[in-house]
């Protein structure tokens, strides 16, 4: 059995938007100018999370995809698996050497030959002299950069510092071998045989990651891959299976809704997610096919007698309300799911909206559409009672728990 070489767990990557630290002497004479107009900038800087509770295992010999749109949170993943980036949140294990290529320009001293570059990367990664030299002419020959071993790498192009680099990366033995879309940077036939390498690499018992738009060389190339969505992750699961779930993600269905805080309650969410009953983010589901609305709900002081409310609605028509019993709810961080459990929406497209309230009267904050989601009819279904609209009323399950699993 192939053992665990790559533990990720809730992992996620906090940056500030707007002015930092630096900054600050340039903001005080932007406010200067602002404030002769009547308006100052802004202190505050807006928090941007690139991941957001990611989780995963990979085993030794593993080939994996790492597919997403851009901006989902591939590279600062990469970047933090490289130890390059430190997460927010989060553990990660890593047993093993690791060697990266994430982007042209990176793990190369431009003042430095590529030959001292080679010798300088073997030491990185923790490799005495002698093993350098006996895998030194198979770079160079691999990188097709003979002629330019000797000269800085500074007056590469682009094209031969990717070739040497990979070539470095992929043939000085690394347990891990981890890959950024900079292969693209390559010819056709360079990219293939990047291809082959990675290939009888994994053969070889070693673990590879690889981030890639093209969808036919994750499903060549991998044995599994891991979809990022907005920074949030599904689980890993067949290339074939990733890469349908990857295609037919669109910008607006989301099964992640983020949720600006209100200045004017002390319970308010911050998150609703959308899952089926494996507990994976999804925003489609088959008729009949249970699902769970889960969100995450910030207390700072005690308040109690709070429902949470979903409604359901269709075309702006409202089908149904759920309500929570009033419950206290202590300052920290709450779950509350609600799971579907007897009737099911018939195929269509849906909107959920949620609230928090005292009683079932006076609103404290209150999220119009936050998520939405389709149900759809398999083609082999075939019920001659189903109609082609409409709705059935569900029958819900609500679940109310405090995240540091206090009750």
């Amino acid at each position: 059995m192939n053992k665990t070489v790559i533990k990720v767990e809730n992992l996620g990557k906090c940056y500030k938007l707007g002015l930092t630290h630096d900054d600050l002497f340039a903001n005080k004479i932007v406010n200067g100018v602002k404030r002769i107009f009547g308006k100052a900038q802004s202190k505050e800087n807006e928090d941007f999370w690139a991941l957001k509770d990611v989780s995963f295992e990979v085993k030794q010999g593993d080939v994996v995809g790492i597919i997403g749109r851009n901006g989902a949170g591939k590279s600062t993943l990469l970047k933090i698996l490289s130890r390059i980036t430190k997460p927010t949140t989060g553990n990660i294990q890593i047993k093993g050497r690791v060697a990266s290529l994430l982007e042209v320009g990176t793990g190369f001293h431009p003042e430095l030959t590529g030959r001292e570059n080679v010798f300088l990367n073997g030491a990185i990664l923790g490799m005495k002299k002698a093993e350098i030299k006996k895998k030194f002419d198979e770079i160079v020959v691999f990188a097709e950069v003979e002629k330019f071993i000797d000269t800085p790498v500074k007056r590469y192009s682009s094209g031969m510092y990717v070739r040497l680099a990979f070539a470095v990366a992929a043939h000085l033995e690394p347990e891990i071998l981890i890959v950024d879309e900079v292969l693209a940077v390559g010819d056709i036939q360079f990219q293939k045989k990047c291809l082959g390498k990675m290939k009888n690499i994994a053969g070889e018992g070693r673990t590879v990651l690889f981030v890639s738009h093209n969808m036919d060389a994750i499903q060549n190339l991998c044995n599994t891959a891991l979809v990022l969505f907005d920074g949030q992750s599904f689980e890993l699961e067949s290339p074939i299976d990733a890469i349908k779930k990857h295609l037919t993600s669109n910008e607006e269905k989301k099964p992640v809704k983020y949720i600006s805080r209100p200045n004017d309650t002390p319970i308010y969410f911050s998150k609703i997610l959308l899952l089926n009953l494996a507990s994976i983010l999804t925003t489609e589901f088959i008729i009949f096919e249970k699902w769970k609305l889960k969100a995450i709900i910030n207390v700072e002081k005690e308040i109690k007698n709070i429902c949470v409310g979903l409604s359901i609605s269709q075309n702006n028509i409202l089908i149904q309300v759920v309500w929570s019993k009033p419950h206290l709810y202590k300052e920290g961080q709450y779950s509350i799911i609600f799971t579907n459990d007897n009737t099911d929406l018939l195929p269509g497209n849906f909107d959920i909206t949620v609230s928090l309230r005292i009683g079932v009267k006076h609103r404290l904050h209150h999220v119009d559409n936050a998520i939405s989601f389709k149900i759809v009819k398999p083609n082999k279904l075939k019920l001659q009672t189903i109609p082609e609209y409409g709705f059935l009323l569900n029958d819900f399950n609500i679940k109310i728990k405090k995240m540091n699993n206090e009750e």
